[in-house]
């Protein structure tokens, strides 16, 4: 066989792998578009006698409006406590992790941040009802006796510690690994060019960091921040087991408040009817604001990415 001859065959062999890998991305791009489509569908089916149904029949005998924002307000609530306190921390331990500390601790600890991400949710709510909920009474009643005047912190405060703040510092070290194993990943990527030019010109590492390493990472930094905020709106396990649920209080530290994900697990096993439909149609209200969280993410990304040095 002579030599084009074979360069032909490996051309099309080529060819044809290529069209395969092509055909199986494209597919697998449509099915994700479909199972999404198909899962909204089936809760506006699901969740329709809600909305056509009586107001005085729905839970709280006010409609669905009214019976679902206090649980959309809790749900945001809790999530933006937890990225308040995971988002910093987050960060800063990956920036150590990746800039400061020497590679013998730089490794294990990685392994142990990533590990955080394996443990089961009903373990965090176990450890946050069994031991957090306890330590943090003092600190509630503290806060209720010298910043009771702050809405927030309006006592009194709960004698369990099964409050939204709790349950807010659970979701925080859910999340932790996650936005921390990310943002790890996205500064190393950092090119190495960019880090010794600012050094070159006089920068002290932390300056390194800011002028460098940040502008680089953002849209990275962005997308683990909302891939943990995804986890925090969705997470039923561990908030319910920690929050004392109620009806909505601007205090944090008080009991009350509920999640739209943790009203779904406590009531979905008994529930039917146009109950049922009730918590379908909560389900759709979560499933739609994550769907406008992550829109809104991504083009945050997409209007600094032009920024970040990547191009």
């Amino acid at each position: 066989m002579t030599t084009n001859a074979l360069k032909s065959k490996s051309s099309t062999s080529g060819q044809a792998g290529d069209k395969i890998f092509s055909g199986t991305a494209l597919a697998a791009g449509v099915l994700i578009l479909v199972t999404l489509f198909a899962v909204a569908i089936f809760l506006l089916i699901q969740a329709l006698p809600t909305f056509v149904a009586d107001p005085a029949d729905i839970s709280g005998g006010e409609g669905f409006f009214a019976y679902i924002w206090p649980i959309v307000i809790g749900t945001v609530i809790a999530a933006a406590i937890a990225l308040l306190i995971a988002t910093p921390v987050g960060i800063g331990v990956a920036l150590f992790i990746s800039h400061f500390a020497p590679r013998k601790v730089a490794g294990p600890l990685g392994y142990v941040i990533d590990l955080l991400a394996a443990i089961p949710s009903v373990i965090y709510g176990a450890w946050g009802y069994m031991v957090l909920a306890p330590a943090l009474v003092p600190i509630f009643e503290w806060l209720a006796a010298n910043l009771g005047f702050i809405p927030i912190f309006a006592g009194p405060a709960s004698q369990t510690g099964k409050t939204m703040f709790t349950a807010g510092i659970v979701l925080a070290v859910m999340v932790l690994p996650i936005i921390t194993s990310l943002s790890r990943e996205i500064f190393l990527q950092t090119p190495k060019l960019h880090e010794e030019a600012a050094l070159a010109l006089g920068a002290t590492r932390w300056e390194m960091i800011t002028t460098a390493v940040i502008p680089f990472a953002r849209p990275g930094i962005i997308s683990a921040v909302m891939l943990g905020l995804g986890r925090a709106l969705g997470e039923t396990m561990a908030v319910a087991l920690v929050l004392s649920t109620g009806n909505l209080i601007p205090s944090l530290i008080k009991s009350g408040n509920q999640t739209i994900a943790a009203e779904i697990a406590l009531n979905f096993p008994e529930a039917f009817g146009l109950r049922l439909a009730e918590l379908i149609a909560a389900g759709l209200v979560l499933f739609l604001i994550t769907l406008i969280v992550n829109m809104i993410a991504r083009g945050i990304i997409a209007r600094h990415k032009e920024f970040s040095g990547a191009n």
